[in-house]
């Protein structure tokens, strides 16, 4: 059995759940809270669950990105350390990455929903205030959307900074 394996295996299982539980929780906790101060919602209702159900996943669907970055980076520490040093460095880059694809997805969020509420005559957030569930739907496809399609390009950006040996010129 190769214990480095095993050992990343345990490490992403314990850490998908933890750091997954705790991105999530203060994720639901700050929209909350951007929900409350700057567009008075104050009573969850049925268009704003909708909402934050979307954002959610669109930083579920960002992070889960990070996986193959992740095992590409492992792949190279364990050419380098033993299973403790190693252990640790494997934490250390997974928050790394985590943080990156994390501001990624709040950057790419707050930029999509911002043009559109100025691309369109009506005020979004008033909607999803009034509880109007179409508007939602509209604007959480279009979160979900653009975390899809921008992932690729975030996983890139991360893998830009794994130091990858140099090829010998062909």
């Amino acid at each position: 059995m190769n214990t480095n394996i095993a050992l990343l295996a345990l490490i992403e299982i314990i850490s998908a759940i933890t750091i997954g539980i705790f991105i999530l929780a203060l994720t639901y906790k700050i929209v909350q809270w951007v929900g409350r101060k700057y567009y008075r919602i104050q009573e969850y209702n049925l268009s704003y669950s909708i909402f934050v159900s979307a954002i959610i996943l669109s930083v579920g669907i960002m992070i889960s990105g990070i996986v193959q970055p992740l095992i590409s980076s492992f792949r190279l520490l364990n050419q380098q350390s033993n299973s403790f040093i190693l252990a640790f460095k494997y934490i250390g880059t997974g928050a790394i990455y985590i943080a990156i694809a994390y501001t990624a997805t709040i950057l790419i969020g707050l930029i999509s929903t911002f043009l559109y509420s100025k691309l369109t005559p009506i005020d979004e957030f008033e909607e999803i205030r009034k509880n109007n569930v179409g508007v939602s739907l509209i604007i959480s496809s279009i979160l979900i959307t653009l975390s899809l399609l921008t992932k690729d390009g975030v996983m890139l950006l991360i893998e830009a900074i794994i130091p990858y040996p140099e090829l010998p010129p062909i």
